[in-house]
């Protein structure tokens, strides 16, 4: 089952590879709709059952403050029913503001989608 959400700043699409959620994610993850976005995908894939999730972010142009929150806030819900989210091809900005916020160290990053999935 693949689905997509469009908004005016990111596009989701989730697919499975393994019993895994891939969640890929592209455009720009900032304060209002594409933060929500991501909120919503996870809170539903959780809600679903949904306990292995991997967030794609190699298509990701931009991300603010309230986007890391995002990522915070999803690895949190996630963390809390029993499952983990990993993330996956990070850009340069989004790995330099992980690593300025100490964040890197919290979630399992990853270059390469086989070994994200197959770290479950």
């Amino acid at each position: 089952m693949e689905t997509k959400e469009t908004n005016m700043s990111a596009t989701i699409s989730i697919r499975q590879n393994g019993g895994v959620e891939v969640v890929d994610v592209s455009g720009k993850i900032t304060l209002g709709e594409g933060a929500v976005a991501i909120r919503d995908t996870v809170r539903k894939l959780v809600e679903a059952g949904n306990k292995k999730i991997v967030l794609n972010l190699g298509n990701v142009t931009y991300i603010d403050s309230s986007g890391i929150g995002e990522l915070v806030s999803a690895f949190t819900s996630v963390s809390n029913a029993g499952g983990e989210l990993k993330l996956l091809n990070l850009t340069k900005r989004v790995q330099d503001l992980l690593q300025i916020t100490k964040l890197y160290t919290v979630f399992a990053v990853f270059d390469d989608e086989a070994a994200a999935v197959a770290s479950f």
